[in-house]
């Protein structure tokens, strides 16, 4: 409910205007609870990791709000200020859920080149499939508000920080795969290290990219329907720049996921053979806690 103003002097007195107007639902407490329910659950599943989870996601939230939000809004180049803030994102997020060590360092290297060549695709795709990131109406909405804001830059920018969240799974289970192989048997080389981690590696990115790619299919889904229902073919219907946006977002969120997983593989293989028996025990104790 919003409070209306008072009638204007000289109005007239025969007209009533309700003191308040419906605006829109107050959806703040539904949301509240099941935020509620989210860090419960994550506490008592989770325990120590589920906490430390906790604290680097509300750090990341707070570097997007603080710093990604409003340089762009200040005219600096979205592409430039979500790849900075998708670096330091893994910064908070990688060490507060799973410490600091060769398992860290390799995810940490692993996800921040695989992002690069996420960035590098999207930029040239974007401009390859002339796709200016006015699709939607908050686009033209933004445009029409600050003429600083660049939309294609916006829609870059979208990408990748839509491709970190996937590549950070990844590239973690597969340091923390070579680590498990590596102390389960020291007298393992980098060749088997690498070889057997990435076996697993095959079927973790079977089952991401099939995360990614429905994701990205779930918010085309009412612009489908659209064309659908206008009778528009598929082809045509994907060629149309709403559809295309998401399109290219999951090609490219799923090429970086691919690359991410033997770069990161070959990265914590070469970490884990410097790792003493004392390291690796500690690290299962960490896990285990």
């Amino acid at each position: 409910m919003t409070k209306n103003p008072p009638p204007p002097p000289g109005a007239d007195p025969t007209i009533k205007v309700p003191p308040y107007s419906f605006t829109d639902f107050d959806r703040r407490l539904p949301m509240l609870w099941l935020g509620l329910g989210f860090v419960v659950l994550l506490l008592a599943t989770g325990r120590l990791h589920g906490l430390r989870a906790l604290v680097g996601l509300a750090g990341s939230v707070v570097l997007v709000i603080e710093f990604v939000i409003p340089s762009i809004l200040h005219g600096h180049s979205a592409v430039a200020v979500a790849l900075t803030g998708a670096l330091a994102v893994m910064l908070i997020t990688i060490p507060f859920s799973y410490g600091l060590g060769p398992k860290a360092i390799a995810a940490w290297l692993g996800t921040a080149a695989s992002l690069l060549l996420a960035v590098g695709l999207a930029w040239g795709f974007t401009d390859l499939a002339h796709l200016s990131g006015a699709s939607s109406e908050e686009a033209v909405l933004l445009s029409a508000s600050s003429a600083r804001l660049s939309l294609q830059g916006l829609l870059l920018a979208g990408m990748v920080i839509g491709a970190l969240g996937v590549l950070i799974d990844l590239t973690v289970s597969q340091a923390s795969t070579v680590i498990a192989l590596r102390r389960a048997n020291p007298s393992l080389g980098f060749s088997q290290l690498f070889r057997g981690a990435v076996e697993v590696g095959h079927d973790h990115i079977a089952a991401t990219v099939n995360t990614l790619v429905f994701a990205y299919a779930g918010a085309s889904l009412p612009i489908l329907l659209i064309f659908s229902i206008g009778g528009t073919s598929l082809t045509d219907a994907i060629n149309s720049e709403s559809v295309a946006e998401e399109v290219i977002a999951a090609l490219v969120g799923s090429i970086g996921l691919i690359a991410s997983m033997p770069i990161t593989t070959a990265l914590a293989s070469l970490l884990a053979l410097r790792m003493s028996d004392r390291a690796l025990q500690a690290d299962a104790h960490a896990h285990a806690h």
